[in-house]
């Protein structure tokens, strides 16, 4: 793709058109830098800017990596990408001083170069010299950045790491622990996937736990080799090296299973030199529980006229209709508990663009290879955005979105826990499918939370929350554990949000521990303390 054959794009990353063709990662380092320090080196930042209407604007920045001249920096920078369409980017790197802000006078530029989104996507690696104003080549100078595509159904997975009896690098007190991992490309060459926050004059280290794309850690392959380094920090940049190991993703799912993954930490030149040596120390994983939303939302008949005042769809450019009422209140409780607050928009019982069939199972933003939304308030958008363009229709079928769900929870081998909330208005035409459909999965690492919009009968909804009895298949198999809770918005219109989060949340700590009991994993405490984001780690 040429960049003659692309139009300009608003910014990159922000606002522009409805749709993107993806998300893209974007990860720096940089060679042979100026050093504009007397007594250090350069203590270099990347900030990234965007083009907006001629006007340059400050997207995203890295970390400060102090004292080092070929840093490679961890952040990732990430921007969404419009095919065809000039995305102009401007990478500026300074020397930092001090806590200031970027562009203050004490600020060393040591560079920057222009270029477009369009490009680095084609390359994946383009590397460029940095120059400083007026187009003068800052000495030999390079920035390398690294793309990468991510796709929203190639997930995320979040890891926390600690280490155990690590070597004392330091006379005077204990080693300034940190956790690299590499990912080992086809070609051989590594690329840094996370740097790990450096913990203070600890041996037995317990690093913050972070998030990372299957494709950043290892290209969808949970086999690809990983390269792991403990260093001890020093703030010279001078780091001492602890240790290493290698790995795999596939090795680290072992833990799902109930297993101890650890790795010895080691230093070759001291397993050369010492008849005795056995490691450096130790280093452990630990998952942390990742929380998975999903929103499906009925665009059945039975809901009413979307032009109709009396709609539960009703279109109204000055207040939110009932869906979205309900949407905003139950969603806004839940987006809490999502690891990364990306969400599956589903929709079902409507005729869709463009041959206007009957749909029981579909993407509201009109995209099947990435129906995620940024928080509740991208699913808010691309339901306004979805309704003028579909036709309420019938039957209300929940089972294939509930048996969609099943079979992507089936798939994930990582301690990922789905939750589908359902927006209906309570009348199904499928009740025998849709108890299968739940039998099925309550063998599957998921719960049900049905919202009943509006005043309709929810007598089909009762039955299939089971709290009166066991909810069982046409065929009379029951329900490996309850997995659904019914929560009818019209009781909660004037309740505080504690009310509605204590009802709507109400079992779903029972059924992640009934899961995992029955798999005879260590249960892990995603959502136990009825807080957001008190993710427990694995207990040691």
């Amino acid at each position: 793709m040429s960049d003659s054959q692309e139009a300009t794009s608003p910014v990159a990353g922000i606002g522009g058109p409805a749709a993107c063709v993806s998300k893209v990662e974007l990860r720096v380092s940089c060679r042979s830098l100026l050093d504009r320090d007397t007594l250090n080196k350069s203590d270099p930042c990347v900030m990234l800017m965007v083009q907006n209407q001629g006007q340059w604007t400050e997207l995203d920045r890295t970390e400060v990596i102090k004292s080092n001249l070929n840093p490679v920096f961890a952040k990732v920078l990430m921007l969404d990408y419009y095919f065809e369409e000039v995305q102009k980017l401007r990478f500026e790197v300074y020397d930092i001083h001090g806590t200031h802000s970027i562009g203050t006078r004490d600020d060393d530029f040591l560079g920057g170069v222009e270029c477009t989104l369009g490009q680095i996507v084609a390359q994946k690696k383009m590397v460029k010299p940095l120059l400083l104003k007026y187009g003068k080549y800052a000495g030999k100078s390079t920035i390398t950045i690294h793309a990468e595509e991510i796709s929203g159904n190639n997930g995320y997975v979040e890891l926390s790491f600690c280490a155990k009896k690590l070597d004392d690098k330091d006379l005077f007190s204990k080693s300034d622990p940190f956790l690299e991992i590499y990912r080992i490309n086809d070609d051989g060459t590594e690329q840094l996937v996370h740097r790990t926050e450096v913990i203070k004059n600890n041996l037995n280290p317990v690093w913050e736990p972070f998030k990372v794309s299957l494709i950043s850690l290892c290209s969808c392959d949970d086999e690809r080799k990983l390269k792991c380094l403990v260093w001890d920090y020093d703030s010279r940049g001078k780091h001492d090296f602890i240790g290493e190991f290698y790995t795999n993703f596939k090795e680290m799912q072992k833990i799902s299973s109930g297993n101890k993954v650890t790795w010895d930490c080691i230093n070759p030149k001291y397993k050369l030199k010492k008849k005795n040596y056995k490691n450096s120390g130790l280093v452990i994983l630990k998952f942390v529980m990742l929380l998975s939303l999903k929103v499906a939302i009925d665009f059945t008949a039975s809901n009413g006229d979307p032009r109709n005042s009396c709609s539960l769809h009703y279109i109204n450019p000055y207040q939110p209709n009932e869906y979205l009422k309900a949407l905003i209140a139950v969603g806004e409780i839940c987006q809490d508990y999502d690891s990364d607050k990306r969400f599956s928009a589903l929709g079902f019982g409507a005729r869709i663009p463009p041959n206007y069939e009957v749909s029981h199972d579909f993407a509201i933003n009109f995209n099947p290879e990435d129906d995620e939304c940024e928080e509740i308030q991208g699913v808010v958008e691309a339901y306004q955005n979805c309704l003028p363009k579909i036709q309420l229709y019938g039957p209300t079928n929940v089972a294939p979105i509930i048996s969609r769900i099943a079979k992507l929870a089936d798939l994930w081998d990582v301690q990922l826990y789905h939750i589908l909330l359902i927006l209906t208005d309570g009348v199904v035409t499928d009740m025998a499918d849709t108890r299968e459909a739940i039998v099925r999965a309550s063998y599957q690492p998921m719960s049900i939370i049905i919202v009943g919009v509006g005043n309709a009968d929810f007598t089909d909804m009762e039955i299939l929350d089971g709290d009166d009895g066991v909810l069982r298949s046409p065929k009379g198999e029951p329900v490996l554990r309850d997995i659904v809770q019914f929560v009818p918005f019209r009781d909660f219109k004037t309740a505080s949000p504690a009310a509605l989060a204590k009802c709507v949340l109400a079992e779903v700590p029972k059924q992640v521990v009934e899961y995992f009991s029955h798999k005879a994993i260590p249960p892990i405490n995603p959502v136990l303390n009825s807080t957001p984001n008190s993710i427990a780690n694995t207990p040691e």
